[in-house]
């Protein structure tokens, strides 16, 4: 078996690792992309003309109609939970197996919310960034995240974690999600217009998809207290940026922390970073050995269960599946 692993070096080093790299390797003959940048669908065309398996990093396009020009391809293996840019229909038409991995970055993202509240709540960021410009920070009374509410927009396991720790940090816990109710009598299930109302944390991580783009809007952010902030770690089409960016400008908000935004590779979006009451990570919030590890090695298990013509945990479309071994 032939497999591509799309991932460019930099990617590869940091979203793959030698332990699952070797375990691919010792399972089919495996092509490394060495370009420094991802596979568009052409050039992905040109790089798996001759594979069985691609294992795709979160970038590489799986649309523009690749399926139909690789006949050889048996399946095409998402190094990621979103799949969003592969053609799964088009997959399914070719026969082409589609699989996603599971989400091994739950408390890596849940803590990253918490260290966003301290900082936002602290001023931690930017203290430190005028001492390292040889500027006086400015002294402001902090606010303690015990006695504080936390609105949790999306109650998947991500937010389920998060409300784990909120609780145990003291923090009062609201969760708005129409498709998940909390069983647990400490945390309370209200309607979205109200957590907006209530909350002095508005932490976004609901799911992308159609219904939930630009949930977050100007009439949103209208909803939300002078004093609350705003933090997105799910995915920046949640967000109407030029709606966040006025409230932010106006202090209509107090300040905004962001994982994720519409730039390229669901950065945030650099004017919206670089907003005096935002801090901002670079779409970081899974980056951990431990997240990373458990989508790689997924995919590794994924690739060996392909090879024996079985479908794996994370198959999507195995009932479309007929180019298998």
């Amino acid at each position: 078996m032939k497999v591509l692993l799309t991932h460019p070096p930099e990617f590869r080093r940091q979203y793959y690792g030698e332990r699952s790299l070797h375990g691919l390797q010792a399972l089919a003959e495996v092509t490394l992309h060495g370009g420094e940048v991802p596979l568009d669908a052409n050039g992905l065309v040109a790089a798996a003309r001759d594979v069985d398996i691609i294992v795709a990093d979160r970038m590489t396009e799986g649309r523009g109609g690749i399926f139909p020009k690789l006949p050889k391809l048996r399946a095409f293996v998402r190094c990621a939970v979103d799949i969003r840019n592969i053609d799964v229909a088009a997959a399914s038409a070719a026969g082409v197996l589609v699989t996603r991995a599971s989400p091994g970055f739950v408390p890596a993202v849940a803590e990253l919310a918490i260290g966003f509240m301290v900082d936002l709540s602290r001023g931690v960021s930017r203290a430190t960034a005028d001492y390292q410009a040889s500027r006086k920070p400015e002294v402001f009374m902090g606010r303690q995240l015990a006695g504080s509410r936390i609105g949790i927009i999306g109650y998947g396991s991500i937010g389920r974690h998060l409300a784990v720790l909120a609780k145990a940090l003291g923090i009062e816990v609201m969760v708005a999600d129409p498709h998940a109710t909390p069983d647990d009598p400490d945390i309370r299930h209200v309607q979205l217009d109200d957590l907006l109302l209530q909350a002095d944390y508005v932490v976004c991580l609901a799911i992308a998809n159609e219904q939930t783009e630009n949930l977050i809007d100007a009439a949103a952010l209208a909803r939300m207290q002078s004093h609350a902030f705003f933090i997105n770690l799910s995915r920046g089409n949640l967000v109407d940026e030029a709606a966040l960016s006025a409230a932010l400008r106006e202090a209509r908000i107090a300040g905004a922390a962001l994982d994720v935004g519409r730039a390229p590779d669901q950065m945030p979006t650099p004017e919206l970073a670089g907003l005096s009451n935002v801090i901002a990570t670079p779409h970081i919030g899974g980056l951990t050995p431990q997240a990373i590890e458990h989508q790689a090695s997924e995919t590794v298990r994924q690739v060996a269960a392909i090879i024996k013509g079985e479908a794996p945990v994370g198959a999507v479309n195995a009932e479309h599946w007929t180019r298998r071994p």
